[in-house]
Order: C-alpha cells, then structure tokens, then sequence
C-alpha cells in the first residue's frame, strides 16, 4: 500500500530468532557479479543479474526524508510518497498503478527521516514498462490540486488514526521532539497536523523541483535482466530528464546532550504502561555501526536475549523489542517495553535500566556473542535468498554506506567483533546522560 510510513513500532513483538543453518552460510552473490552504471544526468544504477525466477525488481533510493524538511512544511516527502502515484504526463491518476497491475507487477513504497523509497516488482519481460512508468512520473508529474487536496485529507487520516492505534508510535513521535533539540530528527516523518492543511501549491512544486532530481537517487535493478539491456533503457527513458543543483545540505548539527530528559504521555484508553529508552547513536557510516547492532540484538533479540529473560520471563512486561535509524546523521537506539497487566511501568523502567547497567559493568559473554554473529549471519544471507532481499541491501549500503561494495565486508566486521568491543559501545553510548526516557500509559503513577 502506498504511504506505508516507516516506524520502529511494527515490530514490537518478539519473535523467535532464525535458527542457524546447518553448515556454513554463503552469499547468494558476489561483488564482480554486480554492475553499475551511472547516466550524463548523475542518475546511477545498481545492476544485478539473477535469473533464479524469471521476474526483476526496480528499487528507486531517494535521498530525501523529513530530515531534509523544515518547519511549515514538515511532512512533504511523506506526501509525495502518495503524489508520485497519482499521474504524470502520459499516465493520469491511478494509471502507474493499473499499468503495471495489467503487467503483472505490482509496488510499494516507504519514507523514513533520510530516503524516500519505490519498491516495483514485476516480470522481467515488462521492464521496458516499468522505465516508461518510473521515468514519466520523475520528468512530468501532475501535481494537480484537486489531487493535492484528495491526498491531503488522507495523509491527514493516516496521522490522526495511526497515533490512536499505536501506543509506540504516539509514544515515539513525542519522544523524538524531546530527545532531539535542534536537528529535523524532532519532527514525525508524516509531519504535523498544522503543516498538512498548510502546505501551499508551491511548497510541493519547489519541494518535488528540488529532490526529485536524477542526480539525487540511485535505482537498484535485480532480476532476470541483462545489464546491457538496463542500461539502454535507462539511457533511452531516463537520460534526458535534467539534471539539477544537488538540494541543500542539512547544517543543523544537534548539541550534546548533557543530561537525561523523561516525558510523559497521558492515553486514557491504554490498558498498559508503555516505555522507551532512547540513547543517542551515531550515523549509520559509524565504526561503531556493527557492534551496535550486535548490541541491540543480544539486549532484544529472541527469548535468550537479555531483557527478555529480565522483563518477559520475570513477567514484568509482555514484550520487549530494540531499533535504531540508518540515517546520515547521528540518531538514536530504542528499546521499548510493554508493561504486563497490573505491573507499574517504574518497575519495568527500573528492571530495564538494571540490565542495562549490568551490560554496561560486566560486558557479554563469548557465548552470547557467537550466537548473536551466527544470527546475523544468517540473516544477511537469508535475505539474499530474495531478488527484493538482494535490492534492499544493495541500495541501504550504497544510499547510507557510501559504497553498496561495503555490503561485501559485513561478514568479517561481525566476525572481528569481540566481547571486550560490544562492552566498549554500551559503555560510550548507554550512559544516563545520553538517554531519554519516555513513559506512555492511562495516568501518571
């Protein structure tokens, strides 16, 4: 569905962690395998070769989010998430959707704080389709205001109904805009209400003139295609649309935080107290990124996994889970609880920070450590199992890495990890000054 915002909260849930495959896992592809391309106009594609399924797949990285927003107009980018499919020049609304339905294919999409992504799958023979689509939208899109108004009033309804079904969504948005004193990281990605019903014609013009340039994406092809064959059709659909001034860059540097900061949110109708724990973490391109995320996993990941042995099987809480962003700016790592019935949500806070501080003094084990790498093993290759897997880790590496090459060096980063070095990041980064601690539930306790 399109306006799929993306947010921390859709998995709240524990699940079992994947079981390490019986023998060593391997890569579903290798780097020389990969070719890329980039056109006169700085558009550059990804291009990978698989003829597994006879079907391909089309992932367009935008390098913009609502970090690149500013007040009054916070939520656009979210917006054209919902505009860029409601007609072009050759195409009228709801015409991207029913040509490539009448493909074969079908899409998504998704907008964070730093990208705007277009997920298109379909049968290899529809490629030259897929381009004529993708490319009319990015050169002619209609941005009609009949349209604008329609779009409006369902980005509007998303908002309102999604902050009234999820807690931690609710929670999330108002912990951001007290975690984050200065940085566009403070505001929700959908936007504010205000800025919704406020957004002028030519807010959007300027906006979609401004980032919706073939010098600020990366398209990432994988299928039953031919490289050669992409390249001629990009050149062919793509390579006239103009190149233009790269957009501005995002200054706002956010200072160092000096000390903890605690919110509350009053929900009548929540049955249970809901907590976060936010500390501040650095970009994605981090030396840092690897241990974090091994980090994250051993405190979260699965029923052996620290807090879930110390909230859930202690029945303090009925769920437990961790996130944190890949954005070009230093963010934040959330963990998150829901309470258990009757239990207070001080108590769980205090059990949550209780473990936290034991990671932080007495580090992790050998053992916990290798079976955490063996999962992230596992999952780094199970996702390449997929030609969607495969697009997905190729354009997150080259759009927040820098290099979809450093996709290649994931395995011997964790492997190099030890004990000492995930001690080492809870250390630097789980301190109390750095932390924000957000507290929904029906009453204050």
């Amino acid at each position: 569905m399109h306006g799929k915002l993306v947010k921390f909260a859709a998995a709240i849930a524990v699940t079992a962690a994947a079981s390490v495959l019986a023998g060593p896992a391997h890569a579903a592809f290798t780097a020389d395998q990969v070719r890329t391309f980039t056109l006169a106009n700085g558009m550059k594609f990804i291009v990978l070769e698989s003829s597994t399924i006879p079907n391909a797949n089309m992932y367009t990285f935008w390098k913009v989010g609502s970090r690149n927003e500013a007040p009054g107009t916070t939520g656009l980018s979210h917006f054209f998430e919902h505009m860029m499919f409601n007609g072009s020049k050759h195409y009228g609304p709801k015409m991207f959707d029913r040509t490539m339905e009448a493909s074969g294919g079908s899409n998504n999409a998704y907008t964070s704080s730093d990208v705007t992504v277009y997920q298109d799958w379909f049968p290899a023979t529809s490629l030259e389709t897929i381009f004529k689509l993708e490319s009319d939208r990015i050169a002619h899109l209609t941005i009609d205001p009949k349209m604008v108004e329609s779009e409006r009033g369902v980005v509007l309804s998303e908002r309102s109904t999604g902050l009234e079904n999820s807690n931690i969504r609710m929670l999330m948005e108002d912990l951001n805009s007290v975690a984050f004193s200065a940085h566009p990281y403070s505001w929700p990605v959908i936007g504010f209400e205000s800025d919704i019903k406020a957004w002028t014609q030519q807010d959007l013009v300027d906006y979609f003139r401004t980032y919706y340039a073939p010098n600020n994406a990366v398209a990432v092809i994988v299928g039953d295609v031919k490289a050669d064959q992409v390249k001629a059709l990009a050149t062919r659909y793509f390579g006239a649309i103009p190149k233009r001034a790269m957009p501005p860059a995002v200054k706002t540097v956010e200072p160092e935080q000096k000390g903890e900061r605690r919110l509350f949110v009053a929900k009548p109708s929540a049955t249970s107290a809901n907590l976060m724990v936010a500390w501040k973490a650095p970009r994605a391109d981090s030396p840092d990124y690897y241990a974090l995320s091994v980090l994250q996993s051993v405190l979260t990941e699965g029923k052996t996994s620290r807090l879930y042995k110390a909230l859930v099987e202690k029945q303090l809480a009925t769920s437990v889970g961790a996130d944190a962003t890949d954005g070009f700016d230093p963010g934040l790592l959330y963990v998150f609880a829901v309470a258990a019935s009757g239990v207070e949500g001080a108590k769980v806070e205090k059990a949550l920070l209780d473990e936290i501080d034991n990671v932080v003094k007495h580090g992790i084990s050998a053992q916990e450590l290798q079976a955490v790498k063996n999962k992230k093993l596992v999952n780094l290759y199970r996702a390449q199992e997929t030609i969607s897997g495969k697009a997905q880790q190729l354009g997150n590496y080259e759009t927040f890495f820098g290099d979809w090459r450093k996709l290649f060096d994931a395995p011997a980063e964790y492997e190099k990890l030890t004990p000492a070095d995930i001690q080492a990041v809870a250390t630097r980064y789980l301190k109390k000054s750095q932390r924000t601690i957000g507290m929904l539930a029906a009453k204050e306790e």
